[in-house]
């Protein structure tokens, strides 16, 4: 409560989130529900205007939160949790376990994120189902390495040689005593990652490689309003909006929390 930066994140990301969970009962038009008023900008009827269809940009844009917190949450929760057991078994076994894990994460680590992800979708199919597996192969290598730095250091610690010393199993002491020192810091990448993926579903969105039209996707309607954004700029500027907000939102957050979190910082 003391980080105003996380705080003004925490309300970005909440309102998102919100908008997302409750679109389905708020009194707005059907988003693909086509008017004769084609192209209209923001009006007491139509407050943020409508697209070249006449469809409502302000129920699209609503709607497409609610796919991109689905292709975000659920992407970066199978790379969290996937890349958390690979750096766990890695930094806690060592030996072998490290060896093979690292050098195939290294493999993962010598494409591009934006590539590697494009190129995933490229070969699985346009589908936002591909893009949640395309991220969440992208991020997975990111978490195995935040998580076996801090493993590799908690594991010689002196509580945890005493909970050895007492004949603690080894699940135990990974589970009781090494995981919740992992916590802060899987928190605020998670939140950064989310970022991430708000940004890369956009970006796939935009090129055609994730939600198809009429879906009510910010990426979609970002590609349908280049094309009318000399003389009705509102189809690009909104969800353009909608996007950085989100984006902004997980990035002030993971940037507060990391702030309040770090021992350093603490007064």
């Amino acid at each position: 409560m003391r980080e105003p930066v996380a705080l003004i994140g925490l309300v970005l990301v909440l309102s998102y989130i919100a908008a997302a969970l409750v679109v389905g009962w708020l009194p707005l038009r059907d988003p693909l529900q086509i008017s004769t008023q084609r192209l209209a900008p923001p009006t007491a009827e139509f407050p943020l205007g409508t697209d070249a269809l006449g469809r409502d940009l302000l129920s699209r844009i609503l709607f497409g939160a609610r796919l991109s917190v689905q292709v975000a949450v659920v992407s970066v929760a199978l790379a969290t949790v996937v890349g958390g057991v690979l750096g766990l078994v890695s930094g806690y076994l060592g030996g072998i376990a490290d060896l093979g894990i690292g050098r195939v994460m290294d493999v993962f680590f010598a494409f591009p994120a934006i590539l590697l992800a494009l190129g995933i979708v490229a070969a699985l199919g346009p589908d936002p189902k591909n893009v949640i597996i395309a991220i969440a192969v992208v991020y997975t290598p990111i978490f195995a390495r935040i998580v076996r730095g801090p493993v590799l250091a908690l594991k010689a610690r002196d509580f945890v040689e005493a909970a050895r010393a007492i004949g603690a199993t080894q699940t135990r002491i990974v589970v009781r005593h090494i995981v919740p020192n992992l916590l802060s810091t899987l928190v605020v990448q998670v939140s950064l990652a989310l970022s991430w993926a708000v940004l890369t579903e956009g970006a796939l969105s935009f090129l055609g490689l994730s939600a198809q039209p009429p879906a009510p996707s910010w990426g979609v309607m970002l590609s349908e309003g280049r094309q009318y954004v000399e003389f009705a700029a509102h189809l690009a500027i909104f969800p353009g909006i909608a996007i950085m907000v989100a984006v902004l939102g997980f990035n002030l957050l993971g940037d507060g929390m990391r702030d309040a979190l770090d021992p350093q910082q603490q007064r």
